[in-house]
């Protein structure tokens, strides 16, 4: 029997009909016999508190308790809480509305014989979305209460896309750039940040390459239900690689007592196939999730094919209703061919990549009383690429006949033409000579453990500690695999206050002690304050306004670390005194500060948002590879730079980046939403050493400028953008916009994502027929615009059966992303998923 606390009912029992293999219990064997001798009471019991957006409760709320399509219903009191007693044990979802304000449903709680379990609510004013969030923070803390910038992507928003990178593509301040067509690497830039700037993260797992880079031309949707991005510093919280944004997903859980178990199948142009298996349920204490999907493709150039396959497994015990224990799994391996940048040289090169990345993630957390939160986490990331050149391709032509060097190879005679409107005619060299196969791999491992204790000391302040322990090691993509071991430590402290009823203020730091950099000290604050409190009703219903300031480290990755000029120098028989005359300092973290002040202006009684964000980030002590003529220019004898072969890296390099986000998103009823975003950014490199940052106007440093000899007065930029100059691929113009319509039965989305020119560069510097540099164009404005529309629906036939089509660049615009790589033409896919038990669709 269930009954609420006021002892009003709608249904008199729950029962849950469902079985799992008892092998999965054998599992998890050491965490179930520590959940035996509960408490002989058979039931358990739910309580918790409904609060508007800033924290007021909210009295006379109705409150559901759901399991499958039975429910129990109560009110809250006047300090706004609830709670069901009797509740036979098993999985609930608690659902809570009240007048005014827009309904709320919570994730599915367990509740065990003789516990009781909390599920506190915020009920949020209007339509527009307002979330849950814990980047910010790292607990869970309504968007409202939170001064950083941070947009939270929903399993709507992320349905029927093959990858992550084009729901990505509709936050502000960000940008994708992608060298090709699917699968090609995929480079994600947060408000005029570095791609190695940015921590991504898994479950808490971090997907980042060791200093920091990910590719997400290879990160699939499969299992992936949410992704909050955090745009700003957060290295607080997240340690080495925080440093301009942070993307954090969660993959999704297995919910029903009946297990749920689903397949889809699409096809499309280009040789396109799509498959993709669910398993999931909850049986009990046991929640259980297991995915698989497989995606290949032609693409629509020569040697350019792809396939990904990604596993996912997500398994959690509830151990009682304040403590559980889960498992997260996943595990990717694609392969794509490589005809490199085809409309410089014409012909496709036959290289190819693999790529093998494994992540594992094991959480403890447990709650005491309603207060007091501990998480420990262990997470393991495994990457693995493997690169192969099996033989040279193009027109054998040997410059130099006679000095037994052989020939190089090079692409067809072609004109290559800007979006900046400078042109050029040449043939470039494809393929150098040299032994063949060329071989190259990287491999590198991180293992991480992290505590966390969080303290609610009482309803106006938190605190929170943590500690991380972080192995890293391995060889990045090199021919000479040096190996490289890392032991980083992270200690962290923060504090959320609520500053009366308006302000909301959040102040962290961290020590980190890092293998490379040493210890580093790292502050973060952020403010939101509410002009006018958020309300149900009127033309304007809240104003807040925000203020972000933090700062950001990165490490460097082991090739920065192993290659850097101070490491070389240290070798010569002189080093001491050569580092002491040029000053050259050990390599060092990169850093980041950034402030960023905005307002949110809720309207239209609740259907309405309105966002606009001013920010301001300094990039200092980037690390750049430096080549050797630029060793030279700077006074290094020759006879050490000999030792540093092509170069060396050191930190050498400042950036600045400015600019301004606007967003507004609509609910305009009747199942139509819209949405529109802007983004302008002002980024220019304020310093660098590359030997394509001399001052050219300077007679003594003008043999180590670059010129194509077509534009003798104008410098460029070959491997690096000039100093004063934009940094490469990061567009100062981007605007994005959406059009929804969803009924219970039928969806369609409309999205669209214009871009701006770019600076860029062909990157042919030395790579002409006779190595000069008369295949490049100069850098400004180099990549083009380009508009790009996407079109996505389903159709619910019935529970069972789901039809589902998307349509990407519907106009069918021939356009490079990045110059040299052409993107795909429109392309489509079709398909259904079938489903069976479980839940056939989302209850709306």
């Amino acid at each position: 029997m269930l009954r609420s606390a006021s002892g009003r009912l709608s249904v008199r029992s729950f029962r849950a009909s469902s079985s799992a293999p008892r092998n999965a219990l054998a599992l998890l064997l050491f965490a179930t016999l520590a959940s035996l001798g509960f408490a002989a009471d058979p039931t358990g019991s739910i309580r918790g508190v409904i609060t508007d957006p800033l924290g007021a409760v909210i009295a006379e709320a109705t409150v559901d308790l759901i399991q499958g399509n039975k429910q129990a219903t109560t009110t809250t009191d006047r300090q706004g809480v609830y709670r069901f007693t009797a509740v036979p044990s098993g999985r609930y979802t608690v659902r809570a509305h009240a007048i005014g304000f827009a309904q709320q449903q919570s994730e599915v709680v367990y509740v065990g014989a003789g516990n009781e379990a909390t599920v506190d609510l915020v009920l949020k004013v209007g339509s527009v979305s307002q979330q849950i969030v814990v980047s910010a923070t790292g607990t869970k803390t309504p968007e409202s209460k939170v001064g950083a910038s941070i947009s939270v992507l929903t399993a709507d928003q992320l349905a029927n896309h093959l990858d992550v990178l084009e729901p990505l593509r509709q936050v502000p301040g960000l940008q994708l750039e992608q060298s090709g067509q699917r699968g090609t690497t995929t480079s994600l830039f947060v408000r005029g940040g570095n791609s190695d700037a940015n921590k991504i993260l898994l479950d808490g797992i971090p997907l980042n390459d060791i200093g920091g880079v990910v590719n997400f031309g290879t990160l699939a949707t499969t299992g992936v239900e949410q992704a909050e991005v955090l745009r700003g510093p957060n290295s607080v919280l997240f340690g080495p690689d925080a440093m301009a944004g942070v993307v954090s997903m969660t993959t999704r859980r297995g919910l029903t007592p009946l297990p749920e178990l689903s397949y889809a199948f699409d096809a499309g142009n280009f040789n396109t196939f799509h498959n993709d298996a669910v398993l999931g349920g909850a049986f009990r204490r046991l929640d259980y999730l297991g995915e698989f999907s497989r995606f290949d493709t032609g693409n629509s150039i020569p040697n350019n094919t792809f396939h990904n396959a990604t596993y996912v497994s997500n398994l959690g015990l509830a151990l009682n209703s304040t403590t559980e224990l889960r498992f997260t799994g996943r595990y990717t391996t694609a392969a794509l061919g490589q005809p490199n940048q085809i409309e410089f040289f014409g012909i496709p090169d036959d290289s190819f990549e693999r790529d093998q990345d494994g992540y594992l993630g094991i959480t403890f957390s447990s709650r005491t009383g309603a207060r007091w939160h501990n998480l420990i986490r262990y997470v393991a990331t495994r990457l693995r690429l493997q690169d192969v050149n099996p033989s040279p391709t193009g027109i054998p032509f040997d410059p130099f006949p006679g000095f037994d060097a052989g020939p190089n190879f090079l692409g067809l005679p072609l004109t290559i033409q800007g979006a900046n409107g400078f042109s050029t005619t040449g043939q470039a060299i494809l393929d150098f000579a040299g032994t063949y196969p060329v071989l190259s791999s990287s491999s590198t491992k991180r293992d991480s453990v992290y505590l966390q204790s969080d303290w609610s000391i009482n309803s106006h302040l938190t605190a929170l500690a943590g500690f991380r322990y972080e192995n890293e090691r391995g060889y990045t993509l090199s021919f000479t695999k040096t190996p490289a071991t890392r032991d980083n430590f992270s200690y962290i402290a923060e504090v959320q206050a609520n500053l009366g009823s308006r302000a909301y203020l959040t102040l962290g730091g961290s020590v980190e002690d890092n293998a490379v950099f040493g210890i580093a000290a790292i502050p973060r604050a952020s403010l939101a304050y509410y002009v006018l409190r958020p309300r149900s009703q009127g033309l304007l219903n809240g104003t807040r306004l925000k203020f972000n300031y933090g700062q950001g480290i990165k490490e460097p990755s082991i090739f920065e670390a192993t290659d850097s000029l101070f490491g070389l120098l240290s070798q010569a028989s002189n080093g001491a005194q050569l580092i002491s005359q040029f000053n050259v300092a050990p390599i060092a973290a990169e850093r980041s500060r950034s402030y960023d002040v905005g307002f949110e202006q809720l309207a239209w009684n609740g259907r309405a948002k309105l966002a606009a964000t001013f920010f301001h980030n300094q990039f200092t002590n980037q690390i750049e590879f430096v080549p050797s003529a630029a060793l030279l220019a700077l006074g290094i004898p020759a006879n050490e730079v000999t030792l540093a072969g092509f170069g060396a890296t050191f930190n050498s390099g400042d950036t600045r980046a400015l600019g301004v986000e606007s967003q507004l998103e609509l609910a305009l009823g009747h199942g139509f939403t819209a949405g529109a975003g802007y983004t302008y950014l002002d980024a220019v490199v304020e310093r660098s050493f590359t030997s394509d940052a001399f001052d050219c106007s300077q007679p003594s440093q003008l043999l180590f400028c670059s010129f194509n000899p077509a534009f003798p007065t104008i410098p460029i930029g070959a491997f690096a953008p000039l100093q004063g100059n934009r940094p490469f691929r990061r567009a100062p113009h981007t605007g994005t916009f959406s059009l929804g319509y969803a009924r219970p039965r039928f969806d369609l989305v409309l999205t669209g994502l214009l871009v701006s020119r770019r600076d860029d560069s062909t990157f042919l510097g030395n790579q002409d027929a006779f190595f000069g540099n008369t295949m490049l164009l100069p850098n400004r404005n180099l990549d083009p615009s380009y508009q790009k529309l996407d079109l996505r629906g389903s159709y619910h036939v019935n529970r069972h059966l789901s039809l589902y089509s998307t349509v990407e660049n519907l106009l069918d615009q021939h356009y490079d992303q990045v110059i040299g790589f052409p993107a795909l033409p429109l392309t489509f896919r079709a398909g259904f998923r079938i489903t069976l038990g479980g839940e056939s669709w989302k209850w709306r």
